[in-house]
Order: structure tokens, then C-alpha cells, then sequence
């Protein structure tokens, strides 16, 4: 199965969103189809072998809307074309690429336009591809983000569309409605003196404001036909009724029955396109604001580097830097990408990744972040990792993701949103001719009632409520350094009882000191390390490296081993000059029948001050102690206080005994300990606390925290952990701050309570605002519905939405 995301096009409304849905569903080998119409993307799950891409974009196509492959465009000079053929063999060169999607070449201006997935070709596959074919490429300057400026473009066709309906609506007006408050009107306009005139005048007035709105009719009327109706069908239909009724009115008037001069409705429909058209404007400037995050994440990295070739520095641009590649990067400039130093020394400021304010100093062999900076000296860094495997990219996608994800929250709205626009119109129908038919009304009462049903009525506000709010939200927490991978991930998070954290490397630093080595049995202290740490040489336990670590310190040699087997949970058994070592736990030794009776008492003791003793028997025989202890994070025990405060219960778990464990666990706080827990049993402890009937968080940081991450109902990954970690993880904490478990469990109830705002006033506004325009204050008594102002509450609902979500954007973790 194959997930691609597709950008759609022509959509306006929630009602679009499912069209589009139901069209890609419908298709045979989709499994999942998912539309969010705040990032106007299709997220689509689909069997490759049974359909393709093509038919994908057929099916939207046929829905009234276009599917773009969510890809990149470039723009490059084409150097040594002679003749339109050599435009042709540019064009057949690269469209045989496997990754490009579309390549142009415009003879005239001698530049190719090609579309291409930067998943599967690079910049510089293009250019090898195109002097394979005998001409050279030349990258043209990019300055603006083509998604920003095409962004800017519809904004700026909006406002235009909006002034040029305010011009000819402010005098139309005036014109209608102007003599019934008082106001001074011409005799040759005026309805009493020249009726003919005043009815033609409107008219004339109107036409341009229905032009400048046009869009609504093209794509309402065709979603129409298409039997899948949506926001802009609504308006279409209603503002059509209204102008075909004011011409109906315009020639009665003009054949002489001047009583229908006071029955036009053109004011209406001008209004209401130019009241939706400023709705329009502002939503279309609000969604930019949502998505400002990942903007600010892409304008992170930089857009050249400068690499070793051939002896020579040379400038290329980012995304030709290839793995292996020798970047240099002097002070103030950003590096380009991840890797490690060659040589230099120099401190980096990595805080647009970790949070982290101070400097970090590198040296040969450290690891670089693509996008931080370099702030003093001069390095070599050879590249690891580029183009979409870089940390920031990995970031910017697993952002994008979770914005174009759905909370199960937002089900509710998908559904009820699906059905809207059809059950509006049937209403519309319904109760314009129930006033008329039953209630005994005029047509222009009727026509009233119908007009105003359609153009109040909001899919709009229903579809936006979740996603902007989803999108706004996980921006933020990408801010402070806490990425949530899913709208499920971002709801489920706020309903969290029970904390399980991991000890080492979670609430401790994970870089643990030997801090007692104690002998018995006539063995020294200094031969009793030097066996210990030979035997846990390139080990990756954090214990094993804290032994390796205070034998270096001392000088100390290492042996040569003879034998090596490690017993996962207990420890490890080693043959050194000729003698059977056994390192590890208490269970290690019971296991192995060896008496632990002349040390118990020094190691209670030991763990007792939260140390960490491991046993060591030489020749099945006791040989000693050595202690190692692992500091507590500065942050552990406030952050696990702000937990109490919301009412969380924390738990913690690790491999150590008991007494070590609960000596962490009164420094810091914790409320349940789970001790001497082997790796494979984490994931069934946090079952048998979710067997409890508790919503179930686990925080790790290591491979073997993996299991019970993925078993959790959220797990949560510490970022200077493992890759495996971070996988299963559904929030992954950038910084080893403890203070953001509590910060992404606050900003997932702000989150999910802002969405509950959003949809209580989409809800609500519809379930308020269809009775009324249906007439039912006009039953006893009430006002009637003026569709002018049925306009504007309409754009107003979608407005005040994306306003309620953008106040998420001043969410600040409470410390």
C-alpha cells in the first residue's frame, strides 16, 4: 500500500471536502481517503498495483475539482537549444526521469517548467539527465516560496473582486433602499416619477458585481449537476433567484405594471456576493496565518552550501549536496545540512531545534543539525544526511502530517457536513413553498424565505472548526519544541490518568558514574574494574559504559575477552585469562546459585542512596560490588509536580531493584514504582495499567522503550533518544525537558477545547440560524430574515472560527 499526498484544487466549502473524499473512496484498491480543507490537501491510501495516481486525479477531476501531485517546481534556463527539436529532446530527457510529473520547455524563452516528487529524483538527476541529452541546465533564483506567492495572488484576486462589488453595490444601494430612509433621490431615478429607469439602473449595477463573483456560479452550478452541492451552490442558487426574479420584475415594469418596482431584489444579491467575497478575503488571509509554523520551520534552512570538489570550494545549491559530501561553513552561517565534523572546533546554536539557548561546542567527530548555526570558528563537516532524511525536513514533514490528520472529534462534523448542503437546499425548497402554498404568502415573501435558508446556512464553519485548530495547535507546540504526530495523537493527549515514565535517560541524565567500588575475597579494587570494564567494553548499556568509563579515568588496561554472552535483564557472562566472569543484577547471581550473603547488607545500603549496585563473581565465587548512580534531570521532580497539579498519577519504570528505584522515586515524587522490570515486560506493564481502566501515557527514550511506547495509549519520545523511540512514538519532545510532558498535555486541552469552541458556534449558528431564516419568529410574531443579513452571518461564522483557532497562537506553557 502506498500513501501520497495530493494538493486539491477549486475547493471552498466542507461539502468540497467530502466531494472529494467520495469520489477517491469510491475507486477500487483506495483503502483510506482523507481531505483537509484547511491545508486544501488529500491524503490518500491506496494500492498502487490496482490504481494509480492518474486515476486518482481522473476521479477528482470528474468530482469538479483538480488533484495536483503535492510536488516540487523549478524553473531552469536551458543552454544550447538551437531549434524546437532540441525543446522536444529536453522534454523526452527528462519526462522518462522516474519522479517527474511534468516537464515543459518554452522554445522562446529557452526555460523548462518541470513538476517533479523530491522523494524520488534530485535537482541534480535533472541536470545530469539533461546534459546526458546534450544541453546544460541552469538553476533560476527562487526568492519567494511559489506556495506563499500563489497564496498571495488569490488573496490579492479576492480584495479586488470584494472593492470592484463594493463600487457598484454602495450606489445600488442607495438606489433600492435610499428613498425608503429619507435620503435624496434624482427625479429620473426615482421609483415614483420614472419607474423604468430605476428597475434598469439596477440592473446595470448588478451585472458587474455577478461577474466579479462569477466563480461561485461556474463552480456551483457544476457541483450542482455533478449531484455533489456545495458552499458556492448555495449562493448560486440563491442569488440567481434573486436577479431572475428582479428581471421577471424589470420587464413587468418596463410592459407597464409599475407595481413591481417596489419588488426587486437585486440589492440582495449584490450584497451577498460582495458580504461572501470580504468572508472569502479574511478566511483566505486567516488559513495563511494557520500555517505559518511549517513556513517558519522552511525558512530555516538555507538555500546554498559550500563543498569540497576536486580540491576547490565550490557554491551549489542545497539541494544538489549529495551523502559524503565535505561542507565548509564559516562563522554566522547556517549548515546546510546534517553531518559530522572533520575538522575545527567551533560552538553551534542549535535552539531552532532544541530549545537548548546555549551554544554547543563542537568538535572532530560531533554530529551537526542542518539549519543551526555557526557561531565562532571555522569547520569541515562531512554530509549524512540530506534533502527530505535531514532533522529539519524530518520535522516539517512529521508537522505537515499531524496538520493534515483528523481528530476522532471532527467525525461528527465530516458526517453531519457531508449531508448539509442537500438538506439546506431541500429546506430552502420546503419552506419558501410552505409559505406560499400554506401559509398563504406572497411570492416576494416566499422567495425571501428561500433565499435566506440558503445563503445562511454554513458548511463552511463545520469543516474548519477541527483542522484549523489542529493546525494552529501542533504549530505551536513545533515552537516549543514538542511535536505531535496526529490530530488522534493531539485529542487523546488531554484525556491522559496515568504517566509512566522510564528512569534512565528519562528522569535521569542516563550518563551514570561508578561511584563505589567495593572487594571481597582478597581481590583489589583497581583489578576488580579493570575485569569489569573488559568484560563490558562496547557495551551499549548505560550501566556497562559508566564501568568502561571510571576504568579509562583511572588508566587503567583493558583485558583481551576470550568469551562474550549477554542475558538480556540480568547482565552479562565473560571468559577473561582463563576465568568465568559473571557482571550483572541480584537475579543474575540467585539464577546462577551464588551466595550474596556477605555483601546483601552493603548493597541495601547502596541502593538505599539510590545507586545502583552491580555484582561481580569471579569462578562462581563473590567477588564484589561496584556502585553506579545516575543523577536526576533538573527538571524531573517539577515537572512531575505540574502533573499533580493536573491530576495525573505518574508512575515509573525501570530494570533496576527495588530499592534503587524507590530512592529515585522519593527524590523526585513518583507515585507508583515498577522495579526490576525487564525490557520485553515494559509494554505489559502498561497494559495491565490500561486493564485498569486508565488513558495511559509512556515517556521513553531507548530502543527497548519502543514496545511499550507503540502499547501505550500515547507514547512519548524523548529527542535525544533513539530513532526506534521516536518511531513509535506519537509525540516526540525535541529537548530532554521533562517540563514538556506537561506542556504538550496542556496545549492538547487547549486545543481540543478550542475545537469544542469552534464546533458548539458552527453547531450552533446553523442550528440557530436555518429556523430563523425559515421564518419561525415570523410565526409568532418576530422579524423575517433579511437575506442581506443572512449574508453576512454567514461569512461572519466562518470567520469568527478561524479567529477562535488563531487565538491558540497566544497559548504559553504554564510552568
Amino acid at each position: 500500500m502506498l500513501t501520497k499526498s495530493l494538493k486539491i484544487e477549486g475547493m471552498t466549502c466542507a461539502s468540497c471536502a467530502k466531494a472529494v473524499e467520495r469520489a477517491t473512496k469510491k475507486l477500487q484498491g483506495v483503502n483510506e481517503s482523507n481531505v483537509n480543507i484547511a491545508t486544501e490537501k488529500l491524503s490518500i491510501n491506496f494500492d498502487e498495483t490496482k490504481v494509480s495516481v492518474e486515476d486518482i486525479q481522473i476521479a477528482v477531476e470528474k468530482a469538479g475539482y483538480k488533484a495536483i501531485n503535492d510536488a516540487s517546481n523549478k524553473t531552469m534556463k536551458i543552454e544550447g537549444m538551437t531549434c524546437a527539436s532540441c525543446a522536444k529532446a529536453v522534454e523526452r530527457a527528462t519526462r522518462k526521469i522516474d519522479g517527474v510529473t511534468e516537464a515543459n520547455v518554452n522554445y522562446a524563452t529557452e526555460k523548462l517548467i518541470i513538476n517533479y516528487e523530491p522523494s524520488k529524483v534530485k535537482v541534480i538527476d535533472i541536470k545530469k539527465a539533461i546534459e546526458k541529452a546534450g544541453y546544460k541546465a541552469i538553476e533560476e533564483e527562487t526568492t519567494v516560496d511559489a506556495d506563499k506567492e500563489k497564496k498571495g495572488k488569490e488573496i490579492k484576486l479576492l480584495w479586488k473582486k470584494f472593492v470592484i462589488s463594493t463600487i457598484f453595490t454602495v450606489p445600488l444601494l442607495y438606489i433600492s433602499m435610499g428613498h425608503m430612509m429619507g435620503l435624496y433621490l434624482p427625479d429620473f431615478i426615482n421609483p415614483m416619477m420614472n419607474p423604468e429607469v430605476f428597475a434598469l439602473s439596477q440592473l446595470l449595477l448588478t451585472i458587474p458585481v455577478i461577474i466579479a463573483g462569477n466563480r461561485y456560479y461556474t463552480v456551483g452550478f457544476k457541483a450542482l449537476i455533478r449531484r455533489s452541492p456545495n458552499m458556492d451552490s448555495l449562493i448560486a442558487i440563491g442569488t440567481s433567484a434573486a436577479v431572475l426574479y428582479g428581471i421577471f420584475a424589470t420587464v413587468k415594469i418596463v410592459g407597464g405594471d409599475t407595481s413591481y418596482a417596489m419588488d426587486l431584489y437585486y440589492e440582495s444579491a449584490a450584497v451577498i456576493i460582495t458580504l461572501i467575497t470580504l468572508g472569502k478575503y479574511l478566511e483566505s488571509v486567516s488559513k495563511g496565518k494557520t500555517s505559518e509554523a511549517i513556513k517558519k520551520l522552511m525558512g530555516l534552512a538555507p538555500k546554498t552550501a559550500i563543498v569540497i570538489r576536486s580540491g576547490k570550494e565550490i557554491e551549489i545549491t542545497i539541494e544538489e549536496v549529495e551523502v559524503g559530501d565535505i561542507i565548509v561553513v564559516k562563522p554566522g552561517e547556517k549548515m546546510p545540512v546534517d553531518g559530522e565534523v572533520v575538522s575545527g572546533t567551533t560552538s553551534v546554536d542549535e535552539s531552532m531545534l532544541t530549545g537548548e539557548s546555549m551554544p554547543v561546542e563542537k568538535n572532530s567527530g560531533d554530529k551537526i543539525i542542518g539549519a543551526s548555526i555557526n557561531k565562532n570558528g571555522t569547520i569541515n563537516y562531512k554530509a549524512t544526511k540530506v534533502g527530505k532524511d535531514t532533522a529539519l525536513a524530518q520535522i516539517i514533514k512529521l508537522v505537515e502530517d499531524a496538520q493534515g490528520s483528523k481528530a476522532p472529534i471532527a467525525k461528527l462534523a465530516d458526517v453531519i457536513s457531508g449531508y448539509f448542503v442537500p438538506i439546506v437546499i431541500g429546506l430552502a425548497v420546503l419552506s419558501g413553498l410552505g409559505w406560499y402554498f400554506i401559509g398563504g404568502e406572497s411570492e416576494i415573501f416566499s422567495l425571501t424565505i428561500f433565499i435566506s435558508v440558503l445563503v445562511i446556512a454554513c458548511p463552511c464553519a463545520l469543516g474548519l472548526a477541527t483542522p484549523t485548530a489542529i493546525m494552529v495547535g501542533t504549530g505551536k507546540g513545533a515552537e516549543y519544541g514538542v511535536l505531535i504526530k496526529s490530530g488522534v495523537a493531539l485529542e487523546t493527549a488531554h484525556k491522559i490518568q496515568t504517566i509512566v515514565f522510564d528512569k534512565t535517560g528519562t528522569i535521569t541524565e542516563g550518563k551514570p558514574k561508578v561511584t563505589d567500588v567495593v572487594v571481597i575475597n582478597g581481590i583489589a579494587q583497581n583489578d576488580l574494574l579493570q575485569l569489569a570494564a573488559s568484560a563490558e567494553k562496547g557495551s551499549e548499556h548505560p550501566l556497562g559504559e559508566a564501568i568502561v568509563k571510571g576504568a579509562e579515568e583511572k588508566g587503567l588496561e583493558f583485558k583481551k575477552l576470550d568469551f562474550f554472552k549477554a542475558i538480556p535483564g540480568y547482565g552479562i557472562e565473560v571468559k577473561i585469562d582463563g576465568k568465568n566472569i559473571l557482571l550483572g543484577n541480584r537475579k543474575l547471581m540467585i539464577d546462577s546459585k551464588i551466595s550474596l550473603v556477605e555483601l546483601e547488607k552493603i548493597s541495601d545500603e547502596l541502593a538505599g542512596e539510590g545507586k545502583t549496585p552491580m555484582y561481580i563473581a569471579i569462578d562462581n565465587k563473590m567477588a564484589g560490588i561496584i556502585a553506579v548512580a545516575d543523577t536526576v534531570k533538573a527538571s524531573s521532580k517539577k515537572a512531575i509536580e505540574k502533573l499533580h497539579e493536573m491530576g495525573i498519577e505518574v508512575a515509573m519504570i525501570t530494570g533496576d531493584n527495588k530499592r534503587t528505584a524507590e530512592a529515585i522515586a522519593k527524590q523526585v515524587g513518583i507515585d507508583r514504582i515498577l522495579a526490576e522490570v525487564l525490557p520485553q515486560d515494559k509494554a505489559n506493564e502498561v497494559k495491565k495499567l490500561q486493564a485498569e481502566g486508565k488513558k495511559v501515557a509512556m515517556v521513553g527514550d531507548g530502543i527497548n522503550d519502543a514496545p511499550a511506547l507503540a502499547q501505550a495509549d500515547i507514547g512519548i519520545a524523548i529527542g535525544s533518544g533513539t530513532d526506534v523511540a521516536m518511531e513509535s512514538a506519537d509525540i516526540v519532545l525535541m529537548r530532554s525537558d521533562l517540563m514538556d510532558v506537561p506542556t504538550a498535555l496542556q496545549l492538547s486541552k487547549s486545543t481540543i477545547r478550542n475545537i469544542k469552541q469552534n464546533l458548539f458556534w458552527a453547531f450552533g449558528y446553523n442550528i440557530i440560524g436555518i429556523p430563523v431564516a425559515m421564518g419561525i419568529l415570523h410565526i409568532f410574531g418576530g422579524p423575517l430574515l433579511n437575506p442581506m443579513i443572512a449574508g453576512a452571518a454567514m461569512s461572519l461564522s466562518s470567520v469568527s472560527v478561524l479567529t477562535n483557532a488563531l487565538r491558540l497562537k497566544r497559548f504559553k506553557p504554564i510552568k
